[in-house]
């Protein structure tokens, strides 16, 4: 067997409520934990939450907290996720806690509705619907 060539694998978030963004995460997408590592970077002890992929050869999301971290930082990062319904979407969105930052806009000449939401940290998140 060949090994697979180089290919994007996988997004980790950083967070300061884990179990609040991993929830957030959980209602919103659908997205289902598969693992929690604790580990450490160059000394610096992290806690980890990873999520099954959410379709063949996706990527794979996972939340990272630095146990030393006390403030989320929103603007390292915009995540992007398909959705079929972009208005429940941003409805579960609030009901989890995060925001509507714009409400879904029709670019016809792409074929899709997009709409930004917030997770309860603030971190900016793309979602797309694509559209016949």
């Amino acid at each position: 067997m060949s090994a697979q060539p180089d290919h994007f694998g996988f997004t980790k978030l950083l967070v300061v409520d884990l179990d609040k963004s991993a929830a957030f995460y959980r209602d919103v997408f659908g997205l289902q934990e598969t693992a929690r590592i604790e580990s450490d970077i160059a000394g610096r002890a992290l806690d980890e939450i990873l999520f099954s992929p959410t379709g063949d050869g996706a990527a794979t999301f996972v939340l990272l907290k630095f146990r030393d971290a006390t403030v989320a930082s929103s603007s390292e990062v915009i995540l992007g996720f398909v959705t079929t319904n972009v208005e429940a979407l941003t409805a579960r969105a609030l009901a989890a806690g995060g925001t509507v930052m714009r409400e879904a806009l029709d670019y016809p000449e792409l074929h899709v509705k997009v709409a930004f939401v917030t997770d309860v940290e603030g971190h900016v998140i793309e979602v797309v619907q694509q559209m016949g």
